[in-house]
This record gives structure tokens, sequence and C-alpha cells, in this order.
């Protein structure tokens, strides 16, 4: 070391920057050291910027979609003659397949509100914080209670005859029981199945469940909400 060195107190906890220094810990703090450093996005202006970039990006495809194809549009509404099927728009249609099978309290207030709330509180619970695999833990116990939960749930949708919730239901539950076998030697896609917390298999089944209703509304759905083919032209 250099005997002419010259020592000044800063406010610095840059490694790099300042290899040699001097660290004053008080009774209530603790030294912590990073080993690397992480990536990072600031979010003033990168995140906004490409934000930006990304809304006018997808301005201009739909501009340009515009002056190719026309809109889906039907003809100016006739208060004297209510369409058949009366079609909410494509966001809502979700609910209104829920509404052919369960009772109007149930299908337009009950189902979206627990919904809503549990994709608000699910990503506080541990396991999501945790961001671990959910069968890390705990895999018999964690099995036996999505028996459980499966079993009633098939149940209770066979009982209302809701078999567009049934189906993908039960397309989610395989997927989640496969991600818990053989957890010693998976393969690529068992592995990213195995890797997934529980709150990826909730969005998902969420997704999946909202994508099939919407399309059985859109183009499953006839006069009286009977079930018909979309090529007999009686949607």
């Amino acid at each position: 070391m250099s005997e002419h060195k010259d020592f000044a107190a800063a406010m610095d906890s840059d490694s790099r920057k300042t290899p040699v220094r001097v660290a004053f810990v008080t009774r209530r703090t603790s030294p912590h050291v990073k080993r690397q450093d992480d990536d990072y996005v600031m979010t003033f202006p990168e995140a906004l910027f490409r934000g930006v970039v990304a809304v006018e990006v997808l301005a201009l495809v739909l501009v340009v979609l515009a002056l190719f194809w026309n809109a889906s549009l039907e003809q100016l509404a006739d208060p004297m003659q209510t369409p058949n099927p009366a079609k909410a728009p494509w966001y809502f249609l979700g609910l209104q397949e829920l509404l052919h099978y369960f009772p109007p309290v149930v299908a337009g207030v009950l189902i979206p509100t627990l919904v809503v709330m549990a994709l608000i509180v699910i990503p506080y619970f541990r396991i999501n914080i945790e961001a671990e695999g959910l069968w890390t833990r705990n895999r018999a116990g964690r099995l036996r209670i999505l028996a459980v939960v499966i079993a009633v749930f098939v149940v209770f949708l066979i009982v209302f005859d809701v078999f567009a919730v049934l189906i993908p239901s039960l397309l989610v539950a395989g997927l989640m029981f496969y991600s818990a076998t053989n957890p010693a030697a998976p393969g690529r896609f068992h592995r990213w199945l195995a890797s997934k917390p529980l709150s990826f298999w909730i969005m998902s089944w969420f997704l999946l469940e909202a994508g099939v209703l919407t399309l059985i509304g859109t183009f499953f759905r006839g006069p009286g909400w009977s079930f018909v083919m979309p090529w007999s032209g009686q949607i």
C-alpha cells in the first residue's frame, strides 16, 4: 500500500468504485455485500420509452389492418326488432356464457367477484412470493389437497352440466398431476411445468376458461342461445 494514500469519508456502497473503505456497522444494522450486479431496467425513461414504442407499433398495425379489412359491423340498430341471439361484446361473452348455466346473481356477481379477489390475493401467498415450484415442498400433502379440490370442483360442474368449464379444468388438472410425477428425471417440458408456482396454474386456468367461454359464445351460440355449429349460418 502506498504511504501517501488519501482517505475521505463518503456515503457509498459501490465496491468497484471505492474498493478500499471502512464500514461502520451500528447496533441496529448488519453489513450487506452483493456478490454481483443484478440486471435491472429503470422505470424512467427506459421502461416508459419501451411502453410508448409498443403502443405506437400496435396503433400502426391496427391502422394497416383497418386499411385492408373492414370491421365486421352489422346494420344499424333497430329498436323495434331485437336480434336473436342478442350477444354482448366479445369481452363480456364469457360472462354471458356463464349466465346460460348459472343464475344471474351467481354468474354475474358472485363468480366475477371471487375471481377478481382471488387474482388480487393469491399472488401475495408465501408460495408465490418465494416463486418456487408447486411441488418442491410437501409434495404428498399438496397432491392430496389438489385431488380433493379437483374432485369437489368436478362434481359441482357435472351437477350443473357446465362442461364448457369442466373440460379445460380437467386439462389443467392433468398437467398439474403430470408435473408432480417422476421428479427425479424429468424432461424439458416436465421440468418447466414442475418449476411453476401456484399462481401460474391459477392464472393459466383462468385465461384458458375465459378463452374457451368467449369462443363458445362467439362461434357456437345461435337463436335462443342454442348450441350450433359455426358453418350452419344461424349465429
